[in-house]
């Protein structure tokens, strides 16, 4: 599979007989939408790094995507046809949403491409089930705990690479505001809001790293596009022997935290999923 960077993806979005016309990117007139420009650069950006982690994958084998929280679900139709364009493959891909007039929209446009290898669910990300081997959870924007839903739904089903860009990060700001060392940084709301957003990642990052996952931590647009610019892309390692919750422990003992990750955890786990170290 070769790479194909972010102005290749971004100059394929913008051909007028591509995918940008179904996925609502034009006026009716065939000019782009200006306020798209934004959402273009953010998929484009996140299909980049899918493409860079999935370059040594094995091209005869389906590679089956969850996307969690998927909204319009426009990172699985995007990938969809990059895939089938570029790549003469088609994998297959799941988009899960609690919005069921989003789901119909994206059920619509699917048969409207006559995209045969997409499947569009209501409901809740960590509910989902399915026959198929997940080897990709992918999230675009999910708000807030949805993100960390799509995270535990990852580790849950073993996915091979669980890909996320986390959205709106609100659930630590109340629970910083004292009893921490950094109380002097945190008093500030601003700060507070801005470091709530560094120390949720950092706990998320910690999780993933402690069920058994590489992670890495990259921007896929500029700041200055938009601060939700962080992709936490995390592959899933063979080497079991080191696998710790010490350092997400430590982070919620430090800060005293109650982050909600464990909490997708706290029932006896479901044969084949992954069993969290603590």
């Amino acid at each position: 599979m070769k790479i194909i960077n972010k102005a290749e993806i971004i100059n394929l979005l913008e051909e007028e007989d591509g995918i940008s016309n179904p996925l609502g990117f034009r006026h009716s007139n065939g000019l782009l939408k200006k306020d798209m420009n934004k959402k273009i650069n953010e998929i484009a950006g996140f299909c980049e790094q899918i493409i860079k982690v999935l370059n040594k994958y094995n091209k005869k084998k389906e590679i089956v995507f969850l996307e969690c929280s998927c909204g319009k679900s426009y990172l699985s139709f995007v990938l969809s046809y990059i895939f089938e364009k570029e790549f003469n493959t088609k994998p297959f891909f799941f988009g899960v949403d609690t919005n069921d007039e989003l789901i119909r929209r994206c059920e619509k446009i699917r048969a409207d491409l006559r995209y045969e290898n997409m499947v569009f669910k209501h409901g809740r990300s960590i509910d989902f089930d399915t026959d198929k081997k997940i080897d990709v959870v992918i999230a675009l924007h999910a708000c807030n705990t949805a993100t960390d839903e799509a995270i535990a739904k990852g580790i849950k089903v073993g996915a091979k690479y669980i890909m996320v860009v986390p959205c709106c990060q609100g659930q630590l700001r109340s629970q910083i505001k004292d009893n921490h060392p950094l109380t002097t940084v945190t008093q500030f709301g601003l700060l507070r809001s801005k470091f709530a957003d560094i120390l949720t990642d950092a706990l998320r990052s910690q999780f993933l790293l402690g069920n058994g996952y590489y992670v890495e931590l990259l921007e896929i647009v500029p700041p200055k596009l938009t601060p939700k610019n962080i992709l936490i892309s995390a592959r899933k390692t063979k080497n079991t022997s080191k696998r710790s919750l010490d350092g997400y422990n430590q982070l919620n003992n430090i800060f005293n935290t109650d982050f909600s990750l464990q909490d997708y955890f706290s029932e006896q786990p479901l044969a084949g999923e992954q069993v969290c170290a603590y």
